[in-house]
């Protein structure tokens, strides 16, 4: 892997954390102007689109562990470049989440959920871990869907960033009540660890669930989608 790659998924990542958690933790409440769960949603959203058309040609912009098993397994990604990338995309949100911990806490404010994905008292609607298991896998499954679609070699050129960044708009609208939105490992993981307590503990999910998602889309479109 080369060296431009892994800072073209590290910069991503960290734009992703910090665009979208950064919306969340910082614009959604935010009195009278507060951009609530649709602002949320769009940004996260936008992140992608943004760096799928600056950075997608240096490394594919993945910015997602689980997007990166999903196109391995639907062969579209090389074995040996996977634990880079995910290690790389592991540093950026962690990195940008730390960006976030000091602009949040300048103003004296307690870090509180963080963004952090949750399940049962720790979902922002309650939502228990059937629910929230549920939520993920198939959430990250379309996900990768689109994106396996939409960069497929018969699919129409440069128009696949706009889709992916309207799908992850989309699964955002969704999910936000249930699980305040994964579908990414390295977002979740970036956010429990300065949320710390039962964000950690329940991290598990996060990880899991996604990847789950992701390897069954690789699956069904590489054996029943794709085109021959």
């Amino acid at each position: 892997m080369s060296m431009k790659k892994f800072i073209a998924e590290f910069l991503g990542t960290f734009w992703l954390v910090l665009g979208g958690c950064g919306s969340a933790v910082l614009a959604a409440a935010f009195p009278e102007v507060g951009i609530g769960l649709l602002g949320v949603s769009l940004a996260f959203g936008l992140t992608v689109l943004t760096i799928a058309y600056s950075l997608g040609h240096v490394s594919g912009a993945h910015l997602n562990p689980a997007v990166s098993v999903g196109l391995l397994v639907g062969g579209r990604f090389s074995g040996k470049e996977l634990i880079p990338y995910i290690i790389a995309q592991l540093i950026g949100g962690i990195a940008a989440a730390g960006v976030l911990y000091v602009i949040a806490t300048g103003n004296g404010s307690a870090v509180g959920s963080f963004a952090a994905n949750g399940y049962s008292e720790l979902s922002p609607g309650g939502y228990g871990l059937t629910a929230a298991f549920v939520t993920e896998v198939v959430m990250t499954f379309f996900f990768l869907i689109i994106i396996l679609g939409a960069t497929d070699e018969s699919a129409p050129s440069g128009f696949a960033g706009i889709a992916i960044g309207l799908a992850l708009t989309l699964i955002h609208l969704i999910s936000i009540p249930v699980t305040n939105t994964s579908v990414n490992p390295a977002r979740s993981i970036s956010q429990a660890i300065f949320a710390g307590g039962d964000y950690l503990g329940q991290l598990w999910l996060f990880i899991l669930a996604p990847i789950i998602g992701a390897i069954i889309a690789g699956i069904v479109y590489k054996s029943v989608l794709k085109k021959e």
